[in-house]
């Protein structure tokens, strides 16, 4: 309990200093300073809000426990102690949720994200699979009145995708999708199946916080770019036109492409911006030896070569490997009712937290 007392000291201690700063007019001329200063105080604020609501209801219990030693009217007394009852129950709830507040903070949470969705083992299923992911997180988008646009994409004959790449640009997206990242496998009987027997198919899934303009920055004669005919499904007058755009990051060897608008233009601003969360993730990734196996372990690595889940479209199931029993709930989800496992998992992850810090972790 000191521990989170110190930290709750120390969050509000910040949370002033944070509100002087942004008075500071040297402050309010530096928009990097100002974003990273807003970013920290909405982040803060739950906690800040939380600590004064206990405050309150603390002081209030103590007023009513002296009017209650004080007072010898009975119609007076009950009242009294239906007040102190009131006013213990709300210190019990905000005493419950403040240590979860106190929790050390994923400082992606708040970004937007560009996520990629790649077909795995199970040739044509696979790529069916990966269009049924992509309609499930624009569906839970949508839900969520978050904005979906396409960076780029591979449509294969038979309609699905060898790979989509898209962005939700919504803050605190990161904070719900990051749970995705990992190698999703599905267990159903293809259309294809004359016989009705069950195949099992993989696609992975990255997700990737979207850096600030100034966090990465990429320097003009470190990148290769170049342009070519758009292929696929794009309609003619995108297959017709040298309007596709391949990046090349000298420096990393990442590559990245964009073909899915008319304009070249568009499709270059839409390469750079995914070559920016690419390069941000490789610098976080690079940091993650300083990050306990334990925390690691909360979300996963996000390597796209670990196994998260399992639908099973036979049973109506979901198999989190990170929940303790299924989910029979498959057709909500697909829906993009996605918080039917992103709630849990974010439960799961708190106690864990909790649980490292009661350890002294």
């Amino acid at each position: 309990m000191s521990g989170a007392s110190g930290r709750l000291d120390g969050v509000l201690a910040r949370y002033q200093e944070i509100e002087e700063r942004l008075a500071d007019p040297e402050v309010l001329a530096d928009h990097r300073a100002l974003t990273e200063l807003g970013r920290e105080q909405s982040r803060l604020r739950p906690v800040v809000e939380i600590s004064h609501r206990l405050d309150a209801a603390r002081q209030a219990e103590a007023e009513a426990r002296e009017l209650l030693e004080r007072e010898s009217d009975p119609e007076m007394i009950e009242m009294i102690k239906e007040e102190l009852k009131g006013q213990r129950e709300t210190m019990e709830r905000l005493e419950t949720e403040l240590p979860v507040l106190l929790l050390p903070p994923d400082p992606n949470d708040d970004r937007p994200v560009i996520v990629e969705i790649r077909s795995g083992t199970g040739g044509d299923e696979a790529a069916l699979f990966a269009a049924d992911l992509f309609r499930m997180y624009q569906r839970y988008a949508a839900l969520r009145r978050w904005p979906v646009e396409v960076l780029d994409s591979g449509i294969t004959e038979g309609g699905g995708f060898n790979r989509v790449t898209f962005e939700v640009d919504a803050p605190g997206a990161y904070s719900r999708l990051k749970f995705e990242s990992g190698v999703h496998r599905v267990q159903r009987v293809p259309a294809t199946e004359a016989q009705g027997r069950i195949h099992t198919s993989t696609a992975s899934v990255a997700v990737l916080p979207e850096p600030d303009e100034l966090e990465v920055v990429i320097r003009d004669e470190d990148i290769e770019i170049d342009v070519y005919r758009s292929t696929g499904h794009g309609g003619q007058s995108v297959n017709t036109t040298d309007s596709a755009v391949r990046i090349t990051h000298r420096p990393t060897g990442l590559v990245v492409t964009c073909q899915d608008e008319k304009s070249q233009l568009k499709n270059k601003n839409k390469a750079m911006k995914e070559l920016a969360a690419r390069l941000y993730d490789r610098m976080q990734r690079e940091q993650q030896d300083a990050i306990s196996a334990e925390r690691r372990s909360m979300i996963g690595s996000g390597d796209r070569s670990e196994k998260i889940r399992t639908y099973n479209f036979k049973e109506n199931r979901i198999s989190d490997e990170r929940l303790d029993g299924p989910i029979y709930r498959l057709e909500a989800l697909m829906a993009g009712e996605l918080d039917l496992v992103i709630d849990p998992l974010i439960v799961v992850q708190q106690a864990r937290l909790l649980a490292g810090d009661a350890d002294g972790r």
